[in-house]
């Protein structure tokens, strides 16, 4: 077989190699049999270790409450994504960050993030919801946060 003959083949394989890396899917049921101490701890983040890390812009915050929450308050630099409608979405996602999965309290970004998690998606949810990210983002860490943000955008 001639090399020209040879590259489309090479090609698409080394597209389906870095797909199976970026992309690890699996089943509900394989992330359960999976599940051990070091994913539980994996898959928690506080207001706190977001902040930070949004502010090194390595992590996207999808508020998944629905629209009308979302509406009615909301944090200017989440992606609003419903539940209901993450599947269909899921081409908001950054694959190159870190996704967290928030709502006021938890039970919603838990779904959502098992949700992300087995479609290959590095996510957490987060801890203490938009409410504590809320209170945490008063006075100096809300000015801090919005100055470091905006320097990390213009550079």
């Amino acid at each position: 077989m001639q090399l020209k003959n040879l590259l489309p083949l090479l090609i698409i394989a080394l597209l389906q190699l870095t797909h199976c890396v970026s992309a690890q899917e699996m089943t509900l049921e394989d992330y359960l049999l999976n599940y051990n101490y070091e994913a539980r701890s994996e898959m928690k983040i506080n207001s706190a270790q977001l902040v930070q890390l949004l502010k090194e812009n390595k992590a996207q915050l999808i508020d998944i409450r629905f629209e009308e929450e979302f509406n009615c308050w909301s944090m200017p630099f989440a992606v609003s994504i419903p539940l209901p409608d993450l599947p269909n979405q899921l081409d908001k996602l950054d694959k190159n960050k870190i996704i967290v999965t928030a709502c006021p309290a938890r039970d919603r970004a838990i779904i959502a993030m098992a949700y992300l998690k087995t479609k290959g998606y590095e996510v957490k949810y987060l801890t203490d919801g938009l409410l504590g990210l809320a209170s945490h983002l008063r006075g100096n860490n809300a000015y801090d946060f919005i100055m470091e943000t905006q320097k990390s955008e213009q550079e």
